[in-house]
């Protein structure tokens, strides 16, 4: 593990391994770098990969108060380690994070994003504008677990009841111990509406991917993302869901990041 430092001192941890041209790995809700690290092994014998904890997990600093501009300023961070230039995969949330960085103009050179989630037309029910206001509350109170239920069913989605029966599953603390930083999802993805002025802006060749089995929302978005986006491009995977499966995924990024 190595650690960088952003532009308001915050310590990023990140794990570097491979060699080639540098790419870096953001992940989405509930994650750190562990999620990550599957893809990275499949990817770091052609890219020198850089996947860090996005602040306030992991090994990672959490330094108050948050803002979005904090954390493209540590991909920003991690972006200067790599050398000055690199090309950027995002994860869900993640993904929508990539792309608010390449917006303000930070040196991507190419941007590959699996399920980055956005809303088109009348795909569904819209997460509620304060949900972050709303989940900050429950934190703050010490409700944690209401916390990761508001988000998971306003946000993801997941049907109540199905939410329910998870509340005593294994990965539940872990769930609970990340809450805090669904906050910061939330300020990121907003109502999940494409902001359609700010992809106008993004210049860099960017992949939109998603799976085949996901909900039908998902293929919209990166469709409706890859059409708005100068140098857009869409890819379909398959009896794939929200999840990562690295052997389906590395040859698709293999493929786009080494062109």
């Amino acid at each position: 593990m190595r650690t960088t430092l952003s532009a308001d001192g915050t310590k990023i941890a990140f794990d570097q391994t491979g060699e080639g041209p540098p790419v870096i790995l953001v992940v989405g809700a509930f994650n750190d770098r562990s999620t990550g690290a599957p893809l990275a092994k499949a990817l770091q014998s052609r890219f020198t990969m850089l996947n860090y904890d996005r602040r306030g997990r992991g090994a990672s600093g959490d330094t108050q108060p948050y803002a979005v501009e904090r954390e493209v300023e540590d991909l920003d961070a991690l972006i200067r380690e790599a050398g000055g230039a690199a090309r950027v995969f995002g994860y869900s949330s993640g993904g929508t994070l990539a792309l608010e960085a390449a917006a303000r103009g930070l040196n991507i050179t190419k941007l590959a994003l699996y399920e980055a989630p956005f809303m088109v037309g009348d795909d569904g029910p819209r997460p509620p504008k304060d949900l972050a206001a709303q989940i900050a509350k429950l934190v703050s109170s010490g409700h944690r677990g209401d916390a990761v239920e508001l988000f998971q069913t306003r946000l993801v989605g997941i049907p109540e009841q199905v939410v329910a029966q998870m509340r005593y599953a294994p990965l539940r603390p872990a769930l609970e111990a990340t809450a805090h930083t669904l906050v910061y999802e939330a300020s990121i993805v907003g109502d999940l509406t494409l902001p359609t002025t700010q992809l106008k802006s993004i210049h860099a060749p960017t992949l939109a991917v998603y799976g085949g089995a996901s909900p039908a929302f998902m293929g919209n978005g990166a469709k409706a993302l890859a059409a708005t986006l100068p140098h857009g491009h869409v890819r379909r995977l398959d009896g794939q869901s929200h999840d990562i499966v690295p052997e389906v995924l590395a040859p698709v990024l293999l493929e786009f990041f080494g062109a």
